[in-house]
């Protein structure tokens, strides 16, 4: 796919009272050099990982509890909402952000939403109420189809066609969503599931004519933060939970493997993600969209992590009602997606050989077998991704050290 033209409306720099000025939503260039994330960006992510935490934390208590299934699949749930709402948000900046006043205005009123969305998920687990969910999310997604109304003001077309189509299709789900508060509680989860394919279909629908202009080094960047941002959270939950363990129940020779094989865990994951430069990758918006999409289950696994590290204490030291099989599987079933989805969205398309491309996939499987060790499964786990680690770099670095010497004959 072709990118759309480079735009002749470049943000100039604020007026003298230091206030960005209101100006048209044109879009942004391609390839645009020193792209980077903005302060507004930032703050918008860390607002965002408020809702992750609650829905973790619910998370927790539903596994401990001895409720797995309808946990999962609140969170689930939840989660669908709030990565939807930040990856809508995040495509659309990378194509229009001119950080003006209403454009300011308007984000900070989906910073709102998404305030909303989190302090309804406690009631959404435990009550099946979710009507602050919902309310959140409408409120987060009517200010995005204001954004894209105003793109579409500024554009001609085919851009501004586009951006009605975003907006029309954005409005449209919106209803559906609403419905959730009045449909039984048996037609729910049915219900979420159409309007699932219908959000996860609008971006198709909008942009089958012209794409917008997102810029690869910058979806690239602002995937990346958010990751190190949830596996940021998931250290912090990990900590609380350990520091529990060890004040409250003097239990520091049982939660002790598990910190160090979670740490381990999570220094893997963060090496695994960031050592590869995706954004070479991400040349056209069918592979950025598959990508983008699979990020649901790299975010809402590594969150997980975290939950299930919390887990893995409370089960540790007696306050969780469940198995060692079961809370070892809440740390080590969403270590292997995690695992197997970024080696699947980006990490494969940067290794050469048959040994390379093994070395994600067969930790996964490992890290799947160690829920089988009692009480050591979390430092094998955690040891195992270490492996994986250190496999990856002898093996890249043996790579290179033959194809120097090659051109180095060659020459």
């Amino acid at each position: 796919m072709t990118s759309p033209p480079p735009s002749t409306s470049a943000p100039t720099g604020p007026p003298s009272d230091g206030h960005p000025p209101v100006r048209r939503l044109k879009a942004r260039h391609r390839h645009e050099p020193h792209r980077v994330a903005t302060p507004l960006e930032l703050f918008f992510d860390l607002c965002f990982v408020v809702a992750i935490a609650q829905a973790g934390v619910q998370l927790v208590h539903a596994v401990a509890e001895g409720h797995t299934g309808e946990g999962v699949l609140n969170y689930a749930m939840v989660f669908f909402a709030i990565w939807w709402a930040w990856m809508n948000f995040t495509w659309f900046a990378s194509a229009y952000d001119n950080d003006d006043v209403l454009y300011r205005v308007v984000t900070l009123v989906q910073i709102a939403g998404v305030l909303v969305l989190a302090a309804g998920v406690s009631r959404a687990f435990e009550e099946h109420d979710w009507t602050a969910v919902v309310i959140g999310y409408v409120i987060m997604r009517i200010a995005m189809a204001a954004q894209w109304l105003r793109a579409a003001r500024s554009a001609a077309p085919p851009e501004s066609t586009m951006a009605r189509r975003y907006s029309a299709g954005v409005l449209i789900c919106q209803l559906g969503w609403l419905g959730l508060l009045i449909v039984p509680e048996g037609g729910r989860g049915w219900l979420f599931l159409v309007m699932v394919v219908l959000e996860l279909c609008v971006p198709a629908f909008a942009e089958g004519g012209h794409p917008s202009s997102w810029h690869p080094h910058h979806i690239a960047e602002r995937y990346g933060l958010l990751t190190i941002i949830v596996l940021g959270e998931t250290i912090a939950a990990a900590t609380v939970a350990v520091k529990s363990g060890i004040e409250e129940n003097d239990a520091l020779g049982e939660v002790l493997p598990i910190a160090a094989g979670g740490l381990l865990i999570v220094f893997a994951a963060w090496w695994i993600y960031f050592v590869v430069p995706v954004h070479s990758y991400l040349r056209s918006s069918r592979q950025a969209f598959l990508w983008g999409y699979g990020h649901y289950l790299v975010f809402a696994s590594a969150a997980a992590i975290g939950a299930g590290l919390e887990v893995a204490v409370e089960q540790a030291v007696g306050k969780a009602h469940l198995s060692t099989l079961a809370a070892s599987a809440a740390v080590t079933v969403p270590t292997a997606v995690f695992l197997l989805t970024v080696w699947t969205l980006h990490a494969r398309h940067f290794k050469v050989g048959v040994a390379e491309q093994l070395v994600l996939p067969t930790a996964a499987l490992l890290v799947i077998g160690c829920t089988f060790l009692g009480d050591e499964a979390v430092l094998m786990a955690g040891i195992v991704s270490a492996l994986a680690v250190a496999a990856g770099v002898a093996l890249t670095a043996r790579r290179t050290e033959r194809e120097r010497r090659t051109a180095a004959s060659a020459a």
